[in-house]
């Protein structure tokens, strides 16, 4: 109890005006000289200690997930405004459902709290210009809970500045399973013929035209009376008529299909819940937890930095978030220098070769 009462007062010292005034200055001070260097396109927060903090803090759990949404309105905040695109966070799990029913529905209701918060927070994304998507499985979702969505979304779409993405209800094994499925059933259609005016067929088709009409004519004009001729000439006519026409559909039999070889990962980016938005950049967790919990295990690469905190979400600020930015712009350098270096050396090989 102590420590509550020491963060009471420490949260009136801190919205005392003077000292706000003061740290809003600095603050911007910071933020700005963040801009001056690399900046993180993508970032992606498991947001991790709510319960635990309220645990630690003898307060209700709703009210340690009221101040977990205060960080993230803080947080997303500080990324909008330091240059960050796209910002992703975990919101609810697919795992979440095996829990008992009076959990799940209780953490559903908190969900349309949060959302319906997120949507009263509107003038924080209009302000930079982020959109709010939802990555998951609607269907799995309520529909007081999708109307709270459809009102979230609804209320950013016209934002193309900035991203937030919503994961909710996700995991990481259904988007994969999800954009492997979706490439199967693409990879399963047949390839639309085209109608190419110079094939052969087209060619062929258009010369045994012209030869049945050349064919009527002179039949018109001389009319042959050696019964041979005239059944030659009734022979070629069935002929003519009977092949079949090359316009016609190719038979099911002969369709083209895509060759499964052509699939890349490129092709499953452009099937995943995150299609069009930058690689990730930086991957950060809270409350000390070091694993990714099912989330994001796609979009992590061999450039993404992965970095878990000790602190707990609500904790979570400026202060906190500042030391992991300035650690990534000296990783982002300390790369682009060795990238610098090795096309250097590259290119004194090749002077030298030649």
């Amino acid at each position: 109890m102590p420590s509550m009462h020491l963060s009471h007062i420490r949260k009136w010292l801190l919205q005392s005006p003077p000292v706000e005034w003061g740290i809003l200055q600095l603050r911007e001070l910071l933020i700005g000289a963040l801009r001056q260097g690399p900046i993180p396109q993508h970032v992606a927060f498991v947001m991790d200690g709510n319960r635990r903090f309220a645990r630690n803090h003898q307060i209700e759990t709703v009210e340690g997930h009221n101040l977990g949404f205060e960080a993230l309105a803080r947080i997303l905040e500080v990324c909008y405004k330091s240059g960050v695109k796209v910002v992703t966070i975990y919101a609810f799990s697919i795992e979440n459902f095996k829990r008992s029913k009076y959990e799940v529905d209780a953490l559903m209701d908190m969900a349309k709290v949060k959302l319906s918060q997120l949507a009263q927070h509107g003038d924080l994304l209009d302000r930079y210009g982020a959109s709010i998507r939802i990555l998951g499985q609607r269907e799995l979702v309520k529909p007081d809970v999708l109307v709270a969505i459809d009102k979230a979304v609804k209320l950013t779409s016209g934002n193309g500045q900035a991203i937030l993405n919503v994961c909710f209800p996700y995991t990481s094994r259904d988007e994969i399973t999800t954009a492997i499925r979706e490439t199967v059933m693409d990879y399963s259609q047949p390839l639309p013929s085209l109608h190419r005016p110079f094939s052969e067929s087209h060619i062929i088709h258009t010369i045994r035209a012209r030869q049945l009409s050349t064919h009527h004519e002179d039949g018109t004009r001389t009319p042959t009376s050696d019964p041979e001729d005239s059944a030659a000439s009734s022979s070629a006519t069935l002929h003519s008529d009977s092949h079949p026409s090359p316009d016609l559909p190719d038979k099911p039999d002969s369709a083209i299909y895509p060759d499964p070889e052509t699939i890349t990962p490129d092709i499953l980016n452009d099937h995943m819940f995150t299609a069009g938005t930058p690689p990730l950049d930086l991957l950060v967790r809270t409350s000390g937890v070091e694993r990714l919990s099912d989330f994001m295990l796609w979009q992590c690469h061999q450039n993404t930095d992965i970095v878990f905190l000790e602190c707990l979400w609500p904790e979570f600020d400026l202060w906190t978030f500042l030391p992991v930015l300035v650690e990534w712009q000296w990783r982002r350098k300390k790369a682009d220098e060795k990238d610098r270096g090795r096309e250097k050396a590259y290119v004194g090989r090749a002077v030298k070769a030649r």
